[in-house]
C-alpha cells in the first residue's frame, strides 16, 4: 500500500535560518500521526510544504504516491487542511460558510447545500446552522472549520494543532470527531504542542524540536525510552538541585530530568521498587522534599529527557530574528 505521506530531507529556510532542517517522514494510511513539538519547532512550515503551501527548499516528499513539487494541483485535490486559525468569514452563517467552501471547489448549488447539511449535522451544529459565525464559541468554530476541510472527503487531512485555546471539554469532543474521521477511512496527520493529546490520539509519533526530528515511535515505545516508571519529585525550596541530582546518578546510575524554577525532578526507574533507595539517598545527604509519587511515564518527560525543555518552550529557534513576518508562519 502506498504511504499517505513519504518525505526524505525536507528543508525550509527563511535567509540563514533553517526552520525544518532535513526532515524524514513516513505516514501510513489509515493512521493518526502526531508531529509533536514546541512552538517554532517546524511543525507548520513542515505541512505547508506538504500541502504546497510553501515551496519545499530541498529533499523530496509525495503525498499518496503524488510528487509535491511536481504535481501541486493533484495534491491540493487529496489534502484536507485546518489550520490553527478558524478560516470562517464572521458574517455569515455555518450554512452560508460551508456552501461558499463547496462553490469555490466547484460543486454545484444543490450538492453544496446538501453537503453543508451533511456536515452541520455530523459535527452537533445543525442548532446553529442558521447563526453568524460572530455568535459561535471558539470550540464551534473548530468543528465548523473542521468541516470546511471535509467538504470533498479528502483522503489525508491535516490538523494543525487543532484544540489550541479550547476548554478541556471542547477538546475532548474534537478528540471524538478525529477518531471518528478515522473509522470512515480518513488519514490524519497531526501537529499539536499537548502531549497529553497526542497520547491520546496518535498510533506513531514523531518528535521535532529546532527543526530537526529526534524521535520517532509509538507513544509507549517513546515513553520506554525513560524507563518502565517514573518516581516524580518535588525538592524543597532550600534544596541544592546539583546535590539532588549527583545522588540520583550515584543511585541509579541515570541522568534525572530536572526544573529548576519549580524544583521538579522526574528520575526514570527501571524498577519501580528503586523509588525507595532514591528517596534514603536524598534523606541521608539532607535533600528536603516537598511532595513524591511514582507513575508511568509521560510523553512530557520524553520530550524533556530529548530536549532539555518542554513543548511550551517559547525559545525554540533561539536564531530566529524577532518579529519577522516569515519566520512567523514558521510557527
Amino acid at each position: 500500500m502506498t504511504d499517505a505521506v513519504r518525505a526524505t530531507g525536507l528543508v525550509k529556510a527563511f535567509g540563514d535560518f533553517r526552520a525544518v532542517d532535513g526532515i524524514d517522514l513516513e505516514v501510513r494510511q489509515g493512521e493518526i500521526f502526531g508531529v509533536l513539538g514546541p512552538n517554532g519547532a517546524g511543525k507548520t512550515t513542515t505541512l505547508r510544504m506538504l500541502a504546497t503551501l510553501l515551496p519545499i527548499d530541498g529533499g523530496r516528499a509525495e503525498v499518496l504516491g503524488v510528487d509535491v513539487r511536481r504535481q501541486p494541483h493533484r495534491i491540493r485535490q487529496l489534502l484536507g487542511v485546518t489550520g490553527q486559525y478558524a478560516s470562517v468569514d464572521e458574517d455569515l452563517t455555518a450554512t452560508e460558510n460551508l456552501w461558499l467552501f463547496a462553490r469555490l471547489q466547484g460543486v454545484r448549488r444543490g450538492r453544496a447545500r446538501r453537503i453543508a447539511v451533511e456536515l452541520l449535522e455530523q459535527f452537533g451544529l445543525e442548532d446553529a446552522a442558521h447563526k453568524p459565525i460572530s455568535q459561535f464559541s471558539g470550540g464551534m468554530r473548530r468543528r465548523l472549520d473542521l468541516a470546511s476541510s471535509l467538504i470533498t472527503r479528502p483522503p489525508l487531512i491535516f490538523l494543525d494543532e487543532p484544540t489550541t485555546g479550547l476548554d478541556p471539554r471542547t477538546r475532548g469532543q474534537m478528540w471524538d470527531t478525529i477518531r471518528g474521521l478515522v473509522a470512515d477511512g480518513s488519514t490524519i496527520l497531526l501537529t499539536t504542542q499537548y502531549l497529553d493529546e497526542a497520547d491520546q490520539l496518535a498510533d506513531r509519533i514523531v518528535v521535532i524540536d529546532r527543526g530537526r526530528k529526534v524521535a520517532e515511535g509509538t507513544p509507549d515505545a517513546l515513553k520506554s525510552q525513560v524507563g518502565s516508571s517514573t518516581l516524580q519529585l518535588r525538592l524543597a525550596t532550600d534544596a541544592d538541585p546539583r546535590l539532588a541530582t549527583d545522588v540520583v546518578r550515584r543511585v541509579v546510575g541515570d541522568e534525572p530530568v530536572l526544573t529548576p524554577e519549580s524544583g521538579r525532578m522526574n528520575v526514570p526507574l527501571d524498577d519501580a521498587d528503586r523509588a525507595a533507595d532514591v528517596l534514603i539517598g536524598l534523606r541521608q545527604a539532607g535533600i528536603g522534599i516537598v511532595s513524591v509519587a511514582v507513575a508511568k511515564p509521560t510523553l512530557d518527560e520524553v520530550f524533556l529527557a530529548l530536549t532539555g525543555h518542554d513543548t511550551h518552550d517559547g525559545a525554540a529557534h533561539p536564531a530566529a530574528p524577532a518579529g519577522d513576518p516569515e519566520l512567523e508562519l514558521a510557527r
